[in-house]
């Protein structure tokens, strides 16, 4: 393989080695550029790294955002429609990584989202400290997927991602105040752009560290379901959103439904206009942008005065949450595990492969016996 052209000889080896990890790995996710134009891009990027928040004309930027949620929720044929490929979606097997480009303008380089995917509902959470990094936080975005077909489930899925991956990015941002204390300011300060001081409910919220979308997903199923039903969820995700200084849209495998979730997926991949409409209405499809929703609008929760009064909660988020329980007792976290192991299903199955996997099975029965130390104290944070 020769190499193309003069300013390739330029590039130290070892640059072009990484450079071309990176670029295998792009191949592999069905890039069409040759592996040569990767690797050079890669060395180019890495010799001028980019500021993403103040990206020039002409400069690409690089966004990451991690879709989790519900199993089997929809969060694989919603990535598929944003990144607008026909295909048939699969099951998610622990975490998976795509890619989409688009372009701002015309004959500019094309912009970089990174799709992170969780696959197992609640059951593989911890995986979320591989695509969140101190290095990429500042570009970093969520989204929740939420099944609202599965009401009994819901708040208790939110809870468990949400506060994980919440717990993941303070201990990022902890890292970040000692060694570039500029950075953490600013993700801190950009949590509240969606929530002006002036706001009435500025006192009363506590925004998610780094963007977050909450999609509810399924409406075609939540639509039948009984209109009291169907006001707790929606009011209650109002509220949940709103706390969170989240947007939330409700969507189904309507084409009309998909389009409003791709809009504010493709503001946080690729810096599209945020769209200003909102849909209020609990009998309709809801549809609200971060921090154009409030209180005052949202009502209180769903009880009667003397059963709130009852409720001995220190957070406006716990009380809502006793409410919504009553009505939606939760199943417990270990209904909610992914009890299926992936290695056991017959699609993947490879002779060589699965003899080796039962060997280091054995292994590390062996070492988790010998080990003084388990696996849950150890720091897998190597940032």
């Amino acid at each position: 393989m020769g190499c193309p052209g003069k300013r390739w000889s330029e590039r130290p080896w070892r640059c072009f080695k990484e450079s071309l990890d990176v670029a295998l790995g792009l191949v592999v996710f069905g890039h069409s550029d040759t592996l040569w134009d990767l690797a050079i891009a890669e060395v180019e990027k890495r010799e001028n790294p980019d500021n993403d928040d103040d990206v020039k004309p002409g400069e690409v930027w690089e966004k990451s955002i991690l879709f989790m949620g519900n199993k089997n929720g929809g969060k694989t044929t919603i990535i598929l429609r944003c990144l607008e490929r026909e295909e048939s979606p699969k099951p998610t097997l622990a975490l998976e990584y795509t890619f989409g480009r688009r372009a701002r303008r015309h004959n500019t380089p094309k912009d970089v989202a990174h799709f992170w995917e969780l696959g197992g509902g609640t059951s593989l959470v911890e995986l979320i400290r591989i695509p969140i990094t101190s290095h990429n936080i500042r570009s970093f975005a969520v989204v929740l997927v939420l099944d609202l077909s599965k009401p009994n489930e819901l708040w208790t899925t939110m809870e468990s991602l949400l506060q994980v991956t919440r717990s993941h990015v303070n201990k990022i941002l902890t890292k970040l105040e000692k060694t570039n204390p500029e950075v953490a300011a600013e993700i801190k300060q950009r949590m509240w752009n969606d929530l002006q001081r002036d706001h009435p409910d500025y006192a009363l919220v506590d925004p998610f560290p780094i963007p977050l979308v909450i999609i509810g997903s399924k409406y075609d199923i939540f639509h039948e379901l009984d209109s009291e039903m169907r006001k707790i969820i929606s009011k209650t995700l109002r509220f949940v959103s709103h706390y969170y200084g989240a947007s939330l849209v409700f969507t189904s495998r309507s084409e009309a439904l998909l389009l409003k979730a791709r809009a504010l997926i493709n503001h946080l991949a690729f810096g599209y206009d945020k769209s200003k409409s909102v849909s209020v209405d609990p009998s309709k499809p809801l549809f609200i942008p971060a921090g154009l929703d409030s209180m005052s609008q949202i009502g209180p929760p769903p009880a009667s005065d003397s059963d709130l009064g009852k409720m001995r909660v220190n957070t406006p988020l716990e009380l809502w949450k006793k409410v919504f329980e009553k009505t939606f007792p939760p199943k417990s976290f270990c209904d909610l595990q992914d009890t299926k192991d992936p290695a056991q299903d017959n699609q993947y199955t490879e002779y060589e492969v699965d003899v080796m996997r039962a060997q280091k099975n054995q292994e590390l029965e062996q070492y988790k016996r010998n080990a003084s130390k388990s696996w849950k104290e150890m720091d897998f944070d190597s940032d």
